[in-house]
């Protein structure tokens, strides 16, 4: 079966409209029982669009005109900025604190008199219901990829009149500071919101009673499913995900491919023919328990801490030498509780595919760094390999990386990379001399690198610890099991089952990813009917939540092998 690019969770048509004309009526006879209504919406929504929808005799208070003045915003949120160009300090806002206490007392105060006299009255934008907090109320949300494209295409952020700035700064503020605050007081709205509102594609929205909502994600969080994939270039991306999938021929490359980072994807709802486009990060942030395990909830919050993409670079370049922070740096420099301890899985492989992984026996790190600042300054470009280890690599090798280990995939391999969610934390040390797609030079970090590279992964140590390490567990009735990849320094645990009939498998208390890394097609199954059957395709990337429990894979064509990698967090 081919590669899903838009999967779907299926519901029977419920409370579920379509287009500006339904929504429009709907917003109406709201408005024409309660009087007063708050559209509140997350940062990236465009307000004029819902505006235009509104009964024109209301009187409309628009909240960005109510955040505090930028010179006091920039003083407030300066420490959590600081001034490099991708990374900040994870800030603990209120998005209540980005507002003018004076300005939304005043707003309050004007919508309380205008429903004294009668008037309807509509507060819009992101902290409506904080000037109208008894109106009935819509939330317009908005999934983190589609804001990442508008903040691309020159839309500003919320708490800066920036439409200009460089990508990588605007990306930093909503990744610091402004999407957690918006989540905090997302999930303090959402068991009261009347209607949610999907204006993800300009001119074509839908929405769906909050009731039907609230059930379709709680019954998310109990079944199996897959997050809607997006793909990105990159400057050495590859060609074969164009080919497999298959994608637009619009880039002249596809880099990566996210097919599960859950704080980033977006999740298909359909009801009935309405189809509704939510951040998959509402099942985690509403149902975290039933998603994750009681277990992996109490160590994480309502965080998804497993990731699962692709980076492909088959007829493309090798990715930057590059290396991630330790626990107690990425803690104290930007306030994570945990880093992004990985793994490279090779998907597929040319043949003479490659991973740059660990210093070579004898390399000091001075010695490294030294020759990436004269490289950084201009200098002649480092020579890698005079570093670096270079390991071929072949289909189903699985390379562990902890933090603090020096990698990279070299060109000629699709990567399923299985690691930790903290994925803006890669230390570039060196990207073989190349600029960005947007003509800038692409940032290293070589303090960064110097501080948390550990000397002691070298040769030998890759060739004990980290290189392709596989264990079998279990093998009868044509399955087989396998421990493979991740590090004991690492808190995923990863098995690889090999199979040619049915496989059982149960969460344990954890929630499970997997992929199908070898087969063209396989069926998830519930061992007591709880959800209906659940086809997989080859390279999909598909969530088990914890609530499951035991369950079967089966797969689809049982004379040929088929193979699943699974991560779990070890509890």
């Amino acid at each position: 079966m081919s590669y899903d690019r838009t999967p779907s969770v299926r519901f029977d048509a419920a409370d579920a409209l379509s287009g500006w004309p339904a929504i429009a009526a709907r917003l109406k006879a709201i408005f024409d029982e309660a009087g007063a209504l708050a559209v509140d919406c997350y940062p990236g929504v465009d307000a004029a669009e819902i505006e235009a929808a509104l009964p024109a005799d209301a009187l409309v208070v628009r909240t960005a005109a109510l955040l505090l003045p930028s010179g006091r915003l920039e003083t407030l949120l300066a420490r959590f900025l600081t001034d490099d160009r991708v990374f900040g300090y994870m800030a603990p806002f209120q998005l209540s604190e980005f507002f003018d206490e004076a300005a939304l007392a005043e707003a309050a105060a004007q919508v309380a008199a205008a429903r004294a006299e009668g008037r309807k009255v509509v507060a819009i934008g992101p902290g409506a219901a904080l000037v109208a907090p008894a109106a009935a109320l819509v939330y317009a949300d908005m999934p983190r990829w589609e804001l990442q494209l508008r903040l691309r295409a020159g839309l500003a952020n919320l708490t800066a009149d920036n439409r200009h700035e460089d990508f990588l700064v605007k990306y930093k503020r909503g990744y610091f500071i402004e999407w957690r605050a918006a989540d905090r007081w997302k999930v303090k709205l959402f068991d009261r919101v009347d209607l949610f509102l999907d204006t993800t594609r300009p001119g074509d929205p839908s929405a769906v009673g909050g009731a039907a909502m609230r059930a379709a994600l709680a019954a998310v969080a109990r079944r199996p499913f897959r997050v809607m994939p997006f793909f990105d270039p990159g400057v050495w991306g590859g060609q074969w995900m164009r080919r497999r999938f298959p994608l637009p021929e619009g880039p002249s490359n596809y880099a990566w491919g996210f097919d599960c980072v859950p704080e980033e994807n977006s999740l298909l709802l359909d009801f009935g023919p309405v189809r509704l486009e939510v951040p998959s990060i509402n099942v985690v942030l509403t149902h975290p328990e039933a998603l994750l395990g009681p277990k992996v909830f109490a160590r994480f919050g309502p965080e998804f801490p497993i990731r699962f993409d692709f980076l492909d670079t088959v007829d493309g370049g090798n990715l930057s030498l590059q290396v991630h922070p330790l626990v107690g740096y990425a803690r104290d420099k930007f306030g994570i509780a945990y880093t992004q301890d990985e793994s490279y899985y090779i998907l597929e492989a040319e043949p003479d595919a490659c991973v740059y992984l660990g210093l070579r026996t004898g390399v000091a790190a001075a010695d490294l760094f030294a020759a990436l600042e004269v490289a950084a300054a201009g200098g002649p470009p480092l020579d890698v390999e005079a570093f670096v280890n270079r390991w071929p690599a072949k289909k189903h090798d699985h390379f562990a990386i902890p933090a603090g280990t020096i990698h990279c995939s070299g060109k000629g391999t699709v990567v399923l990379e299985i690691s930790a969610t903290p994925y803006i934390f890669t230390f570039k040390l060196w990207d073989w001399g190349r600029l960005g797609l947007d003509g800038l030079p692409r940032p290293v970090h070589l303090d960064h690198g110097r501080a948390v590279l550990q000397e002691s992964r070298d040769t030998g140590w890759v060739e004990r610890e980290v290189l392709n390490r596989v264990e079998l567990i279990a093998e009868a009735d044509g399955v087989s099991e396998e421990r493979t990849g991740l590090h004991p320094l690492e808190f995923i645990e990863t098995r690889r089952h090999w199979f040619t009939g049915p496989v059982e498998h149960d969460t344990a208390g954890s929630v499970h990813v997997l992929n199908l890394v070898e087969g063209e097609g396989a069926v998830v199954e519930s061992l007591d009917g709880a959800f209906e059957p659940f086809p997989v395709g080859y390279a999909e990337t598909f969530i088990v939540p914890a609530a499951v429990g035991r369950y079967l894979i089966r797969p689809k064509d049982p004379t040929r092998p088929h193979a699943t990698i699974r991560a779990s967090v070890r509890i």
